[in-house]
């Protein structure tokens, strides 16, 4: 039996007669469930709801909301691109997942893209509120069976983007210079498209020191400013910058003002206010002898000072003319009316008046000026230069170059001449021509004059220059109106000197020349140039100095070439200098240096020292193999090694710049040796080929035998030495040799150093002999003269006291014997010896004990010699 209610606690109320609908029309879930009713009955609700499909629906959250269906939403217009502005939510009634869309209106631009699953909505295109205030869109949201399109409205809201516009631009207004100050003159106008305060406009002009307007700031409106007044006369143009500035606003969170400029052009139209005025003063005027009536003296000329709308001038004499002249009342000319031979005065100062003339013919403002009018004789006579036959305008000299400055030229004989009187006939002379090489004397004449041509600057009269010199000698009048001149050609014909030395075109020449270039090649051309004409513009080249003698030159020509004999070798020699001489046919000459390259040519193969090389390797430790190269330069002497073939096969790595051979890395103790070659004789062969890097290229071969070896436990510098001298016995044995010569050469010198300080010790200086007759009943002297023994190398410096016989008594006269000789009643003197012994170095302890020895030996030395001297003085008195 169905139980109607649940056992839950929470499912413990009776269920509403719906639910018991539900319950019997799901009987077969009830059987399948086995629950109560409630449970039941809600599980068949839900699968009711599952069978019943719903759409699904956006959330409106109100215009102020950035998340729902977007209606009403408003943007600023300033927003990036790519902010996102919204969030498109809602939700479906069976809670399936929803997606969201957003299109615009064919034709329309697209501005937002939206997030399909997030539904956030993002800018994808600039706004702007000016253009488009208002986007509809067409937003959507589906649960993959229904879908809903709504149509929303966006708004663009306003941003402070837009400057100020000037409207009927451009401006340009004419005033009257009278205008009054503070009068209005114009209305500038500016929109602002923006909205709120950031559409309002304000004005103002930019500061001027000079400026003579105003603006009203909120209207616009362009004024005189008060207390200035226009001036056509001072400026007839004014140009004024206008400033439109809006209230300011924020535009992307910043606050913002924008502001717009305009020129506006003022002209000032001209009023009439200025009196005419005379140009050109002072004025001056000249009445000359063969003047007549109605010759014109002068004219004078004024104008308005009103220049937009001048008024006609007419001139007038008020007074100083006495009668004699007059004026055209239009054009201002002032004009003789009698012959000069009736004129009383030298000097006539007229007064002159230009008055407007108004509209109806009425003189309005007017201005005076001073016309001044002086009788003068006539200047007829222009200055003339004469030569020996009269009137001449041609003078001619031929000359060498190069005369000393301050010569006067007196190959010409030149009078200038004016036979006018007074003013008129004093003019100036003038030398026209090159520079600062001639001048003129005198420089000012009246009347006439003889004029002198001297040299001032010698360089300028060069025949190499120019073979003729031109110059233009003018007399022109001072204090005359005329100015009357007069001209003549001087001519300079110059003569050539050997005044040049020949003069290379550069101060050294560097050439290059292959080695293996023939005999007789050519090698440079050296140019010299000497301006001087004939023989002495001739050069003839020669060369000198270290290098030479295997070269030679063209004397003419210049060209240097090898002799014919001539073997360049780059690896003998490969610079050469020496000197070229450029001389003409007096003798004047010049140097320059020639600099030789002998370029080196790839001519050398390199070469190895044998053929076979015998090597031992450690194992860990390269050996060297090298190979010479005589070429003498890179990159034919550059050697690149390599293996050619080697036994046994990959055992040998080399060094391609240094030749050093090495085991590969593999290769790390004898018992992998040993395994290579399966015997105990590790001796290993292969073929080292050097190559230089030259075009073409050479190359050679050697053989190279390599002893392998284990290192040796030896420790200390000479085994160091010995490790590496293994390769080469001939350079360990040259290096004992010279230690050895160097202990040699060092004992001998120790040696000899102490013979000589020995000698010197034991010199006695001889005595004077003396005949002395010796008494009977004296004793004879016996000396025992010391004997010198050899039979050790090492005693040859030892002295050994011998025995000997008395001496038998000498027969006078006789010198005295050695004072070594025993008397009955003297104890005998032993005789002080020195022994040497040539030793090896000892301790310093041996060398103190000979030290303390030599000095005790050279006090007895010093004390045998006093008693000698003592004795021989003695010996000397009983004998006389």
């Amino acid at each position: 039996m169905i139980t109607p209610y649940c056992v839950k606690p929470e499912h413990s109320s009776p269920p509403s007669t719906q639910s018991f609908f539900t319950f019997f029309f799901r009987q077969k879930l009830e059987k399948a469930s086995g629950c109560c009713v409630r449970c039941r009955w809600r599980e068949g609700l839900r699968h009711w709801i599952r069978q019943s499909d719903y759409a699904p629906y956006f959330y409106d959250n109100g215009p102020s909301s950035k998340h729902g269906n977007m209606a009403l939403c408003s943007i600023s217009e300033d927003t990036p691109v790519g902010t996102q502005i919204y969030i498109l939510n809602g939700t479906d009634p069976e809670g399936d997942p929803v997606r969201y869309g957003l299109t615009f209106e064919m034709g329309s631009k697209e501005y937002f893209r939206v997030d399909s699953k997030s539904g956030k909505v993002t800018l994808i295109q600039e706004l702007d509120r000016e253009k488009l205030d208002e986007i509809s869109v067409l937003v959507s949201i589906t649960d993959g069976r229904n879908k809903v399109v709504e149509t929303v409205r966006v708004f663009v809201t306003d941003a402070n983007d837009e400057p100020p516009e000037f409207q009927n631009l451009p401006f340009i207004i004419d005033i009257p210079e009278d205008t009054a100050p503070g009068s209005s003159i114009y209305r500038v106008q500016a929109a602002d498209r923006d909205m709120g305060s950031g559409g309002s406009v304000s004005y103002y002009l930019q500061t001027s020191p000079f400026a003579k307007f105003t603006i009203d700031g909120n209207s616009g409106i362009l004024k005189v400013k008060p207390g200035e007044t226009l001036d056509y006369e001072t400026t007839p143009t004014h140009f004024v910058t206008v400033v439109a500035k809006d209230g300011g606003g924020k535009y992307k969170g910043k606050q913002q003002v924008l502001t717009s400029t305009a020129t506006m052009t003022i002209n000032v139209l001209d009023a009439q206010d200025m009196p005419p005025s005379f140009i050109g003063t002072p004025y001056f005027g000249y009445v000359y002898e063969v003047s007549v009536p109605g010759s014109e003296i002068f004219t004078v000329y004024a104008k308005d000072g009103d220049q937009g709308k001048p008024n006609p001038i007419q001139y007038s004499i008020m007074n100083g003319s006495d009668g004699v002249f007059d004026i055209n009342s239009t054009s201002g000319c002032i004009t003789l009316s009698i012959y000069p031979t009736l004129l009383r005065n030298e000097l006539y100062e007229i007064i002159v008046k230009a008055s407007e003339v108004g509209p109806k013919d009425q003189q309005l403002d007017y201005d005076v000026t001073t016309v001044t009018v002086r009788v003068v004789d006539l200047n007829n006579h222009p200055p003339t230069f004469y030569g020996h036959n009269g009137p001449q305008s041609n003078f001619e000299v031929t000359m060498y170059e190069h005369p000393p400055a301050g010569e006067i030229l007196r190959g010409f004989k030149i009078t200038v001449n004016d036979s006018d009187q007074g003013a008129n006939a004093k003019f100036k002379l003038r030398l026209v021509g090159p520079s600062r090489v001639l001048r003129v004397v005198p420089q000012t004449v009246l009347n006439e004059a003889q004029v002198t041509i001297i040299v001032e600057d010698t360089s300028g009269i060069d025949y190499e220059k120019g073979k003729t010199l031109s110059f233009k000698l003018l007399a022109v009048e001072i204090d005359t109106p005329e100015r009357f001149s007069a001209t003549a050609d001087i001519v300079i014909n110059l003569l050539d000197t050997n005044d040049n030395i020949p003069k290379f075109t550069a101060e050294y020449y560097i050439a290059r020349v292959p080695e293996n270039s023939v005999g007789g090649s050519s090698v440079v051309s050296v140019t010299a140039n000497d301006p001087d004409s004939g023989p002495w513009g001739e050069v003839k080249y020669t060369i000198y100095g270290s290098g030479s003698d295997l070269f030679a030159i063209n004397p003419s020509s210049g060209l240097i070439s090898t002799q014919p004999w001539t073997s360049l070798d780059a690896e003998v020699r490969s610079k050469y200098n020496f000197y070229v001489k450029a001389e003409d046919s007096e003798g004047k000459y010049s140097l320059s240096e020639v600099f030789v390259t002998v370029l080196d040519m790839n001519d050398h193969s390199p070469a190895f020292d044998e053929k076979l090389l015998e090597k031992t390797m450690i194992i860990g430790i390269p050996v060297r193999v090298e190979a010479v190269d005589e070429d003498a330069e890179s990159p034919n002497n550059v050697i690149e090694y390599s293996i050619m073939t080697a036994d046994p096969d990959n055992a040998f790595d080399i060094n391609a710049d240094t030749g050093d051979i090495k085991l590969k890395p593999y290769i790390k103790s004898m018992e992998i040796v040993q395994n290579i070659t399966k015997q105990k004789d590790c001796k290993w062969s292969l073929v080292v080929q050097a190559r230089d890097r030259g075009s073409p290229s050479f190359s050679t071969t050697a053989v190279v035998n390599i002893d392998i070896t284990e290192a040796t436990p030896l420790k200390g510098p000479m085994a160091a030495f010995l490790l590496k001298s293994r390769d080469n016995p001939m350079k360990a044995l040259g290096m004992v040799t010279v230690v050895i010569s160097i202990l040699v050469g060092v004992t001998a010198l120790i040696s000899a150093g102490m013979y000589m300080r020995n000698s010197k010790s034991n010199r006695i200086m001889p005595a004077r002999r003396i005949i002395k007759r010796r008494p009977r009943d004296q004793q004879p002297w016996i000396f025992n003269m010391p004997v010198v023994q050899f039979s050790n190398p090492a005693d040859k410096f030892l002295i050994v006291n011998q025995e000997r016989s008395p001496r038998p008594k000498p027969p006078p006269p006789s010198a005295p014997p050695p004072p070594c000789i025993t008397r009955p009643y003297e104890r005998a003197r032993a005789v002080p010896t020195i022994s040497g012994v040539l030793a090896s170095k000892g301790s310093k302890k041996a060398k103190s004990n000979r030290r303390k020895e030599g000095n005790i030996s050279s006090a007895l030395v010093s004390e045998l010699k006093k008693k000698l001297e003592q004795k021989m003085i003695e010996s000397n008195q009983g004998y006389y």
